[in-house]
């Protein structure tokens, strides 16, 4: 666009000024121009009528092209839709007392949690900051919102005469093998249901899993879960390459919501509250670092980017710190 614009000049010019001249006002206009950032009319003209929904769906694109999952790029979409359905006005017009009134109705009238608020605040601000960045406003109004402060909440881990309890329960070997592999590598459910038998190494007992952003890890399981899942396969009669697949024919593969049913089904049966699969993956977490496992090697395991949402699973054990305590310090 600058060379552009620097080229009709010299043309306007070129029959007024001799050659040295055309020249030097060559070399002014490229000096003076190079600062100053020059959008044609048109072009100007269309990125203010874009419309909000246009632009989302822009930032959408560039979720995806950064790695988010479709599920994560869903749910970035819903929430930012909602705020332009509940103050319908022109995005760049966003003031921060706007955001401020929405997360506040949004909290009374759902009786969200702070944790909620603190994620729709947090995807506001990625949007807005793009944006910014984007050059479509000049100054993003989340910037002003600070984080909400949630506190520390201790969750629930199972102990192991649960999982014991859990086991006792199961009246199919394949509940017993998917108990296992959850408790022993600490994978997420989505990881669980995308497994195919090709993808376990019995001799090594470990198994590739795809996280989150489809990115691959090893994940390893104990002589249990190798043992109970050899039965499981030598007792099935179908080809669904899957791993876990429905008991029930055409015995497609299991489920998300199919892995979460049984599991809260088999934990009513052991009179265990809220047994469900990201209950294993915290349980492992805890006891890892428990028994001393470097936090840096959990991390790696759970398939974490950053180590302090591995200490945000990890929750350590008591008594352990009473014992520290008169060890070091008393």
């Amino acid at each position: 666009m600058k060379e552009n614009l620097i080229l009709e000049i010299s043309n306007a010019m070129a029959g007024i000024l001799s050659v040295e001249q055309m020249a030097q006002l060559n070399g002014v206009l490229l000096q003076v121009i190079s600062s100053y950032s020059i959008t044609a009319d048109d072009e100007l003209m269309q990125e203010n009528n874009a419309s909000n929904e246009r632009l989302l769906e822009i930032f959408l694109s560039a979720k995806q092209v950064e790695g988010c999952t479709t599920p994560t790029i869903k749910y970035y979409g819903s929430t930012i839709n909602q705020l332009f359905k509940k103050m319908p006005k022109k995005v760049t017009n966003y003031t921060t007392e706007d955001i401020r009134a929405y997360l506040a109705v949004f909290q009374q009238k759902h009786k969200s949690s702070k944790v909620t608020i603190d994620n729709i605040r947090r995807i506001f601000s990625s949007f807005f900051s793009w944006l910014e960045d984007e050059d479509y406003i000049i100054k993003s109004p989340v910037r002003r919102i600070h984080k909400v402060k949630t506190g520390t909440q201790i969750k629930e881990v199972l102990t192991d005469e649960n999982l014991e309890q859990l086991r006792d329960n199961c009246t199919r070997v394949r509940d017993l093998a998917m108990i296992d592999i959850l408790a022993s590598t600490g994978m997420r459910v989505g990881e669980l249901v995308k497994l195919n038998r090709e993808d376990i190494n019995f001799n090594e007992r470990e198994c590739i899993v795809f996280g989150k952003g489809n990115k691959e890890r090893i994940v390893y399981f104990n002589a249990r879960a190798k043992i109970h899942l050899q039965q499981y396969l030598a007792e099935r009669k179908d080809r669904n390459k899957a791993l876990f697949v429905s008991l029930a024919k055409p015995h497609n593969r299991l489920q998300i919501s199919g892995v979460e049913t049984r599991l809260r089904k088999i934990g009513k049966l052991s009179k265990i509250v809220r047994v469900h699969p990201h209950k294993f993956r915290r349980t492992l977490a805890t006891m890892a670092i428990d028994k001393g496992m470097p936090v840096e090697q959990v991390q790696k395991l759970l398939g974490h980017v950053k180590i302090d949402t591995t200490m945000h699973y990890a929750m350590v054990n008591q008594t352990n710190v009473k014992l520290s305590h008169r060890k070091f310090i008393s």
